[in-house]
C-alpha cells in the first residue's frame, strides 16, 4: 500500500517554545525548520510514501519543503494541529478519494525511511493505526486505511486518546527514528544520537544540548 503523507507546521516564529533550554528566539525558527526539512526528506525517501502534503501558512517553510517535493497545504481552518490534519487529509482525498492517509509529526529530525516503511506496512493492516512517541505519552504517527477517517486527536495525551477512538496501537521494535519527536533539549540530544539529518545537523552545531 501506497500512502500520502499529511504533516502539520505551525509558524516558524510560533514553533517549539519548549527549546528554551536550548535555543533562544532567534534560533527555534530555523531549527523548526530543519526539522520539518529532514522529516519531508526521509517520508519522500521512504518506499511505502506516494507524496507528502504539509499543511502550513509559514511562507518560508512552505517554500524550503516545496523545493523538497512536498505539496504545500494553505491551514485554511487554522484552528490548531488537529484542525489543519482533518483538513489536509480532506484536501487529498479531494484529489484522491481512496488514498490511505497518515498523519506524522514535523519534527522526526532522525527519521529514517526504511523505519518509517516498517511503521506504515504495520498500519496497513489496521482500519486505523498509530504509533506512540518515544515518551510514551504522544503520538508521531496515525494511520488511515482508504475510506476510513483520520479523526487526529493529537495533543497531550494523545496516545490515550487514539486509543479510545479506537484506533489500534502498533506494537514495533527498532523503529525509534519514528517514535523520536523533539520538543526539549533532552529530545534533540536523543535525536542527535540516533543520527539526524543533515538540515538538523547544520541548524544545530555549535549549541549547548542538554544531557540526561
Amino acid at each position: 500500500m501506497q500512502w500520502t503523507l499529511v504533516i502539520p507546521l505551525k509558524p516558524l516564529a510560533r514553533a517549539k517554545s519548549r527549546l528554551s533550554d536550548t535555543a533562544d528566539d532567534g534560533v527555534r525558527p530555523g531549527l523548526a525548520l530543519a526539522f520539518a526539512q529532514d522529516t519531508v526528506a526521509a517520508a519522500l525517501a521512504c518506499p511505502a510514501v506516494a507524496d507528502v502534503a504539509v499543511v502550513t501558512d509559514d511562507a518560508l517553510a512552505g517554500r524550503e519543503l516545496a523545493a523538497l517535493g512536498a505539496r504545500i497545504v494553505p491551514d485554511a481552518p487554522a484552528s490548531g494541529l488537529n484542525a489543519a490534519l482533518a483538513h489536509g487529509a480532506a484536501v487529498v482525498r479531494e484529489m484522491r478519494p481512496r488514498a490511505a492517509v497518515a498523519a506524522l509529526n514535523a519534527d522526526l529530525p532522525a527519521l529514517r525511511p526504511l523505519e518509517l516503511s516498517r511503521v506504515l506496512d504495520a498500519a496497513a493492516e489496521f482500519p486505523r493505526a498509530f504509533l506512540a512517541d518515544a515518551a510514551a505519552l504522544g503520538t508521531t504517527l496515525l494511520a488511515a486505511a482508504p475510506a476510513e477517517e483520520l479523526r487526529p486527536a493529537f495533543g497531550t495525551d494523545s496516545r490515550a486518546r487514539h486509543r479510545i477512538s479506537g484506533a489500534t496501537e502498533l506494537a514495533l521494535t527498532e523503529v525509534d527514528s519514528v517514535r523520536q519527536d523533539v520538543d526539549t533539549g533532552h529530545d534533540l540530544r536523543s535525536a542527535l544520537v540516533l543520527g539526524v539529518g543533515r538540515y538538523t545537523a547544520s541548524a544545530s552545531a555549535g549549541l549547548l544540548i542538554p544531557g540526561s
